[in-house]
């Protein structure tokens, strides 16, 4: 499972923050960070869900107001 995050349409709410610990708050920008990812296109981060952290990063991804977050399956599909 993967999970991109588009951090030009975050608007800094940091509830995703609250949810997943591989986000974090930057403050001065008033964006969320997703640790530990790479940046695949401008301003969209991707990274690997490890199995355990699934359950979390599906609910970071649903608690966002303005859909800056989305969870793939393995095959591609989009859950969140």
């Amino acid at each position: 499972m993967r999970i991109e995050y588009d951090r030009d349409t975050c608007i800094g709410m940091f509830q995703c923050v609250a949810e997943w610990d591989a986000f974090s708050k930057d403050e001065d920008a008033g964006k969320a960070v997703l640790a530990e990812s790479e940046e695949r296109d401008e301003d969209v981060f991707v990274r690997e869900i490890p199995e355990d952290e699934e359950l979390d990063a599906k609910f970071a991804a649903r608690v966002c107001p303005v859909d800056a977050i989305r969870v793939y399956d393995d095959d591609g599909e989009q859950v969140v």
